[in-house]
Protein backbone atom coordinates (compact mmCIF):
# COMPACT_ATOMS: atom_id res chain seq x y z
CA UNK A 1 0.00 0.00 0.00
CA UNK A 2 2.51 2.20 1.22
CA UNK A 3 4.26 2.07 -2.39
CA UNK A 4 1.12 2.96 -4.79
CA UNK A 5 0.90 3.08 -7.65
CA UNK A 6 4.04 1.08 -8.31
CA UNK A 7 2.41 -1.97 -6.45
CA UNK A 8 -0.60 -1.39 -8.26
CA UNK A 9 0.78 -3.71 -11.36
CA UNK A 10 3.81 -5.42 -9.85
CA UNK A 11 5.04 -6.78 -6.68
CA UNK A 12 7.54 -4.87 -4.64
CA UNK A 13 10.52 -7.19 -5.81
CA UNK A 14 10.00 -6.71 -9.18
CA UNK A 15 10.22 -2.80 -9.05
CA UNK A 16 13.51 -2.12 -11.01
CA UNK A 17 16.63 -0.35 -9.92
CA UNK A 18 18.27 0.26 -13.08
CA UNK A 19 17.84 -1.89 -15.58
CA UNK A 20 17.08 -4.90 -13.17
CA UNK A 21 14.30 -5.63 -10.22
CA UNK A 22 15.40 -5.62 -6.92
CA UNK A 23 14.86 -9.66 -6.54
CA UNK A 24 17.21 -10.19 -9.00
CA UNK A 25 19.35 -8.14 -8.14
CA UNK A 26 18.95 -9.92 -3.84
CA UNK A 27 19.62 -13.20 -5.95
CA UNK A 28 22.70 -12.66 -8.19
CA UNK A 29 24.00 -11.12 -4.43
CA UNK A 30 23.23 -14.57 -2.93
CA UNK A 31 24.67 -16.30 -5.54
CA UNK A 32 28.11 -14.29 -5.50
CA UNK A 33 27.95 -15.28 -1.69
CA UNK A 34 27.65 -19.10 -2.22
CA UNK A 35 24.16 -20.11 -1.81
CA UNK A 36 22.62 -22.93 -4.46
CA UNK A 37 19.10 -22.68 -3.27
CA UNK A 38 16.72 -20.33 -2.45
CA UNK A 39 12.60 -20.31 -1.67
CA UNK A 40 10.60 -18.20 -2.37
CA UNK A 41 7.13 -17.48 -0.33
CA UNK A 42 5.43 -15.54 -2.15
CA UNK A 43 1.32 -14.38 -2.18
CA UNK A 44 0.34 -11.27 -4.07
CA UNK A 45 1.40 -11.08 -7.54
CA UNK A 46 3.32 -13.85 -7.10
CA UNK A 47 2.43 -15.04 -10.50
CA UNK A 48 4.36 -12.35 -12.09
CA UNK A 49 7.36 -12.72 -10.30
CA UNK A 50 7.44 -16.64 -11.12
CA UNK A 51 7.06 -15.63 -14.90
CA UNK A 52 9.61 -13.54 -15.01
CA UNK A 53 12.36 -15.81 -13.68
CA UNK A 54 11.20 -18.24 -15.82
CA UNK A 55 13.31 -16.79 -18.35
CA UNK A 56 16.51 -18.74 -17.48
CA UNK A 57 18.96 -15.78 -18.76
CA UNK A 58 18.18 -13.52 -15.76
CA UNK A 59 18.60 -16.42 -13.05
CA UNK A 60 22.52 -17.05 -11.96
CA UNK A 61 24.02 -20.12 -12.59
CA UNK A 62 23.75 -22.79 -10.61
CA UNK A 63 21.77 -21.22 -8.19
CA UNK A 64 18.23 -23.32 -7.30
CA UNK A 65 14.83 -21.98 -6.94
CA UNK A 66 11.77 -23.17 -5.33
CA UNK A 67 8.05 -21.46 -5.11
CA UNK A 68 5.66 -21.71 -2.36
CA UNK A 69 2.15 -20.42 -2.22
CA UNK A 70 1.09 -18.96 1.16
CA UNK A 71 -2.35 -20.81 1.07
CA UNK A 72 -5.37 -18.32 1.62
CA UNK A 73 -4.38 -15.31 4.31
CA UNK A 74 -1.40 -14.22 4.09
CA UNK A 75 0.75 -16.29 6.64
CA UNK A 76 3.52 -13.49 7.71
CA UNK A 77 6.95 -12.66 8.09
CA UNK A 78 8.05 -15.36 9.97
CA UNK A 79 4.58 -17.68 9.55
CA UNK A 80 5.47 -17.90 6.02
CA UNK A 81 8.36 -20.42 7.00
CA UNK A 82 5.90 -22.77 8.03
CA UNK A 83 5.38 -23.58 3.80
CA UNK A 84 9.21 -24.27 3.41
CA UNK A 85 10.23 -27.82 3.47
CA UNK A 86 13.18 -29.30 4.38
CA UNK A 87 14.27 -26.39 6.63
CA UNK A 88 16.47 -28.55 8.75
CA UNK A 89 19.72 -26.53 8.96
CA UNK A 90 20.94 -23.51 9.57
CA UNK A 91 19.63 -20.73 7.18
CA UNK A 92 19.44 -17.40 5.91
CA UNK A 93 15.93 -15.52 5.46
CA UNK A 94 15.25 -12.17 4.40
CA UNK A 95 12.34 -9.96 3.09
CA UNK A 96 12.27 -9.63 -0.99
CA UNK A 97 12.45 -5.69 -1.13
CA UNK A 98 15.59 -5.03 0.29
CA UNK A 99 18.97 -3.74 -1.22
CA UNK A 100 21.79 -3.46 0.77
CA UNK A 101 26.53 -4.37 0.54
CA UNK A 102 25.53 -6.35 3.65
CA UNK A 103 28.42 -9.77 3.52
CA UNK A 104 25.57 -12.32 4.00
CA UNK A 105 28.62 -15.08 4.60
CA UNK A 106 30.14 -12.90 7.20
CA UNK A 107 26.36 -12.78 8.63
CA UNK A 108 26.30 -16.53 8.38
CA UNK A 109 29.84 -17.08 9.67
CA UNK A 110 29.02 -14.77 13.08
CA UNK A 111 25.90 -16.60 13.73
CA UNK A 112 27.26 -20.02 13.84
CA UNK A 113 29.97 -18.62 16.02
CA UNK A 114 27.52 -17.06 18.46
CA UNK A 115 25.63 -20.26 19.14
CA UNK A 116 22.58 -18.74 18.51
CA UNK A 117 18.70 -19.93 17.84
CA UNK A 118 18.15 -16.68 15.22
CA UNK A 119 20.55 -14.01 14.56
CA UNK A 120 19.37 -10.72 13.02
CA UNK A 121 21.31 -8.15 11.14
CA UNK A 122 21.19 -4.72 13.04
CA UNK A 123 21.85 -1.19 11.79
CA UNK A 124 21.48 2.41 13.53
CA UNK A 125 19.56 4.75 12.24
CA UNK A 126 18.51 7.79 12.61
CA UNK A 127 15.66 9.61 14.05
CA UNK A 128 14.79 13.22 13.71
CA UNK A 129 11.89 14.39 16.13
CA UNK A 130 10.46 17.51 14.41
CA UNK A 131 9.31 18.53 17.42
CA UNK A 132 10.37 20.19 20.84
CA UNK A 133 10.50 17.04 23.55
CA UNK A 134 9.78 17.89 27.04
CA UNK A 135 10.32 15.96 30.32
CA UNK A 136 8.13 16.14 33.26
CA UNK A 137 7.98 15.49 36.61
CA UNK A 138 5.73 15.80 39.24
CA UNK A 139 3.45 18.52 38.08
CA UNK A 140 7.07 20.50 36.49
CA UNK A 141 9.10 20.93 33.07
CA UNK A 142 12.27 19.69 33.86
CA UNK A 143 13.94 19.61 30.59
CA UNK A 144 13.58 20.77 27.15
CA UNK A 145 14.89 19.08 23.96
CA UNK A 146 14.03 21.23 20.47
CA UNK A 147 13.74 18.94 17.49
CA UNK A 148 16.26 16.03 18.54
CA UNK A 149 18.06 13.21 16.80
CA UNK A 150 17.67 9.99 18.64
CA UNK A 151 19.74 6.59 17.17
CA UNK A 152 18.41 3.24 17.56
CA UNK A 153 19.56 -0.40 16.33
CA UNK A 154 16.35 -1.18 13.75
CA UNK A 155 16.43 -4.27 12.20
CA UNK A 156 17.61 -5.15 8.70
CA UNK A 157 15.15 -7.47 8.14
CA UNK A 158 17.84 -10.13 7.06
CA UNK A 159 18.06 -13.44 9.48
CA UNK A 160 20.30 -15.96 10.20
CA UNK A 161 18.10 -19.09 11.80
CA UNK A 162 18.58 -22.68 13.09
CA UNK A 163 15.90 -24.74 12.45
CA UNK A 164 14.49 -25.43 16.20
CA UNK A 165 13.55 -21.53 16.36
CA UNK A 166 10.69 -22.75 13.85
CA UNK A 167 9.65 -24.69 16.87
CA UNK A 168 8.36 -21.27 18.58
CA UNK A 169 6.32 -20.63 15.83
CA UNK A 170 1.98 -21.29 15.91
CA UNK A 171 0.74 -24.38 14.91
CA UNK A 172 -1.48 -22.67 12.31
CA UNK A 173 -2.34 -19.04 11.29
CA UNK A 174 0.24 -15.56 10.44
CA UNK A 175 3.06 -15.11 12.42
CA UNK A 176 5.10 -11.91 12.58
CA UNK A 177 8.29 -11.83 12.91
CA UNK A 178 8.74 -9.43 15.92
CA UNK A 179 6.25 -11.95 17.51
CA UNK A 180 8.55 -14.36 17.05
CA UNK A 181 11.14 -12.89 18.28
CA UNK A 182 9.37 -12.25 21.47
CA UNK A 183 8.31 -16.00 21.99
CA UNK A 184 11.67 -17.29 21.68
CA UNK A 185 12.67 -14.09 23.87
CA UNK A 186 10.29 -15.67 26.40
CA UNK A 187 11.40 -19.18 25.90
CA UNK A 188 14.94 -18.00 26.88
CA UNK A 189 15.93 -18.81 23.54
CA UNK A 190 19.60 -17.02 22.67
CA UNK A 191 18.82 -14.54 20.26
CA UNK A 192 22.02 -12.58 18.54
CA UNK A 193 22.85 -9.55 16.48
CA UNK A 194 25.20 -9.04 14.12
CA UNK A 195 25.68 -5.68 13.66
CA UNK A 196 26.36 -3.74 10.12
CA UNK A 197 27.63 -0.62 8.09
CA UNK A 198 26.58 -1.92 5.06
CA UNK A 199 24.27 0.42 2.45
CA UNK A 200 20.81 -0.58 3.13
CA UNK A 201 17.79 0.63 1.59
CA UNK A 202 14.18 -0.97 3.01
CA UNK A 203 12.03 -0.18 0.07
CA UNK A 204 8.78 0.21 1.60
CA UNK A 205 7.92 3.32 1.06
CA UNK A 206 8.13 5.91 -2.29
CA UNK A 207 10.74 8.42 -0.63
CA UNK A 208 13.26 5.24 -0.10
CA UNK A 209 12.32 3.35 -3.30
CA UNK A 210 13.48 6.69 -4.98
CA UNK A 211 16.57 7.23 -2.69
CA UNK A 212 17.84 3.55 -3.99
CA UNK A 213 17.55 4.79 -7.55
CA UNK A 214 19.23 7.80 -7.07
CA UNK A 215 22.28 6.21 -5.12
CA UNK A 216 22.20 3.52 -7.93
CA UNK A 217 22.72 6.43 -10.50
CA UNK A 218 25.31 8.26 -8.17
CA UNK A 219 27.53 4.76 -8.00
CA UNK A 220 27.00 3.90 -11.71
CA UNK A 221 25.78 0.68 -10.58
CA UNK A 222 24.23 -1.47 -8.31
CA UNK A 223 27.25 -4.79 -7.37
CA UNK A 224 25.79 -5.41 -3.92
Amino acid sequence: MRLRPYTTILPKPLLPIGDRPILEIILRQLAAAGFERVDLCVGHLGDLIRVYFSDGTVLPEGLELDWHWEPGEPLGTAGALRVVPGLDTTFLAMNGDILTTLDYGELMAHHRESGATLTIAVQGRRVEIDLGVLELEGGRVTAYDEKPALTYDVSMGIYAYEPRALDHLPSDGPCSFPELVQRLLAAGEHVAYYRSDADWFDIGTTAEYERAVAELERRGGWTG
